[in-house]
């Protein structure tokens, strides 16, 4: 019988470590596979700060045990997740720290239960999942540790073959997705899971050893581009597609949220019972447990059916019915550069005046956005904004910075608008964190949405009525970005070269130009119809004021049927952002 080696608390704390250090090694080569080829970099980049955060805790035990290693790893990474590919890598570890929390020492048949239960609470995290993705890797390596499980082996081979499989699993990738098979790679995010977990595995069999002495760097070089890639095997894609897990085609009627203070027997058998009824009734389901609570979100006809399922398991609190609208789907996934070292501190000095003049009077409605650029700030400042988080394309704000604002906002129900698809997952973790308020994430997807929800508001309405209201507004708005291709590619049909000029709207890359001006005014044709009213222009840091204007008055006397707003936004990397209503 071949030797059943197990695994104790400190060879979890070093595998962990050293997980986050390869991963902080390769984060540029990661960001560099991304399929869009806009200068953003975000999975690399993203599963490095969510893991950082959680190693620093990890690196401080002096004594571990599985309970304080594994607290660390699951808390750090919740709260320090950033992104889409952050969160889901959030979820992975705290499942898999759930099941091995209570633990002294591990073996194979342990490992391989916490595999699958971190599959599953990844899976919960995500809408609607697809195949292709780093959810679909973490699958791959469940099934095989499950199947190697029931096997005599050593550990060291148990490992060795799941990591193998994994590796297989993510090369199959492409067969799975269009779009990773159209730009000839594998999903980034699964490239970024194997990494970390080889990265263990090297350090715990003596291949590689690492000093920590060092710490990790936190900062991550966010929004840097990544080197010349000329010489790399281009075989990874842009994390999870984020195209597939959005909450469009919603048919139900209401979006009804509550919290079961756990009363009776709640276990696995039930809790697939409590979610099957919840699916006969409605859709976008997801149910959160763990020892005390159970959070529920469904989209559905009958809010009420879903509450009296509930009261049997115990008492309800933090009820929640909100009247849905259709929202209208977007396919683009963009990111944008980290704000250099003067806005950096720009942004602490305008937190800290904003913290001190924060009104101490308990407010019914407080809002919270995700912005970058200096005149999209004061353009949502002026709306009654009143805590603005700087950020956005490669500046994911984390968990940790989402759950800081709404520390700093005084009122009973706060709005978040992330204004970035890659944001709305850190959002709604950070409102699932929070108890003391009603927090009410609108998915807005671009700050032109944004801009058009805050419009919307009105105080005298009440909360249901302001939630339909802004996500129909925000649905109305058609939005287009005009940026520059960082990479050679062929995607949506048209091939790029490095340097391009691209104009991107809700459905893709509309058109490429080695010229801004024809580029935008391209993308702008294709966004304006004979139903357009209003065309609004947030021209970028990197555009003159004098070119801007021009632009402006070519819209004005090519579209004069349409009302035209000219601002400054003052946005990095993203010449101009454009949107019609």
């Amino acid at each position: 019988m071949s030797q059943r080696i197990s695994v104790n608390a400190k060879s979890l704390q070093y595998g962990f470590l050293a997980g986050a250090k390869r991963i902080e090694e390769k984060k540029d080569y990661i960001n560099e596979l991304n399929v869009f080829p806009v200068p953003d970099g975000d999975t690399g980049t993203n599963m490095t700060l969510t893991i950082t955060s959680a190693a620093k805790e990890v690196a401080a035990i002096t004594e571990p045990t599985f309970a304080n290693v594994t607290k660390a790893m699951s808390t750090g990474s919740l709260r320090g997740a950033r992104g889409n590919s952050g969160v889901i890598l959030s979820q992975l570890i705290r499942g898999f720290c759930k099941e091995l929390g209570g633990k002294e020492d591990v073996v194979v048949e342990d490992i391989a239960a916490a595999f699958n239960r971190a599959v599953a609470t990844a899976y919960k995290a995500v809408m609607k999942p697809k195949e292709g993705t780093i959810l679909t890797v973490a699958k791959g390596l469940a099934d095989k540790a499950a199947e190697l499980s029931k096997k005599d082996m050593s550990l060291l081979e148990f490992a060795q073959e799941v990591l193998e499989h994994g590796r297989a699993v993510l090369d199959q990738t492409p067969e799975m997705l269009p779009v990773l098979k159209e730009a000839g790679v594998v999903d980034s995010g699964g490239e970024g899971l194997m990494t970390i977990l080889e990265g263990a595995f090297d350090a715990l069999t003596g291949r590689v050893t690492y000093d920590f002495s060092g710490g990790f760097d936190t900062d991550a070089s966010q929004g840097k581009t990544a080197p010349d890639s000329s010489g790399l095997r281009r075989t990874n894609a842009a994390g999870i597609d984020r195209k597939e897990i959005d909450t469009s085609h919603i048919t139900f009627g209401y979006c009804t949220e509550f919290i079961i203070m756990l009363e009776k027997e709640y276990n696995s058998q039930i809790e697939e019972e409590f979610k099957s009824y919840l699916e006969s009734i409605g859709d976008s389901l997801v149910v959160v447990s763990d020892d005390e609570i159970v959070k529920v979100h469904v989209h559905t006809n009958h809010p009420g059916l879903a509450f009296y399922r509930g009261l049997t398991y115990g008492s309800l609190t933090s009820m929640k019915i909100d009247n849905m609208r259709e929202e209208h789907r977007e396919k683009v996934i963009m990111e944008a550069e980290k704000l250099a070292a003067e806005q950096a501190k720009e942004r602490k000095e305008r937190t800290q005046e904003k913290e001190e003049t924060l009104s101490d009077r308990r407010r019914e409605y407080g809002f919270i956005a995700v912005s970058v650029g200096e005149g999209m700030n004061d353009i949502f400042k002026d709306l009654g904004v009143d805590y603005l988080i700087e950020g956005g394309q490669t500046m994911n704000p984390s968990t940790e910075d989402m759950l800081n604002a709404i520390d700093k906002v005084n009122a009973n129900t706060i709005y978040i608008l992330p204004n970035n698809k890659n944001i709305i997952l850190a959002a709604n973790q950070a409102q699932s964190l929070t108890g003391d308020k009603e927090i009410v994430v609108i998915p807005s997807k671009t700050a032109p949405q944004g801009v058009a929800a805050m419009i919307s508001f009105d105080a005298s309405k009440s909360g249901t009525e302001n939630l339909s209201t802004m996500i129909e507004e925000m649905g109305r708005v058609r939005t287009g970005q005009v940026t520059y291709a960082v990479r050679d590619t062929s995607i949506d049909g048209k091939n790029i070269n490095a340097g391009d000029i691209m104009g991107i709207d809700d459905n893709g890359i509309q058109a490429v130009s080695t010229d801004l001006l024809t580029a935008t005014k391209e993308l702008l044709s294709g966004m304006v119809d004979e139903d357009s009213e209003l065309i609004s222009i947030y021209y970028g840091a990197d555009v003159e004021e004098t070119d801007a204007k021009a632009f402006a008055e070519y819209v004005e006397d090519t579209y004069s049927d349409c009302d035209v707003e000219f601002n400054y936004g003052g946005q990095p990397i993203y010449y101009y952002i454009l949107s019609v209503e």
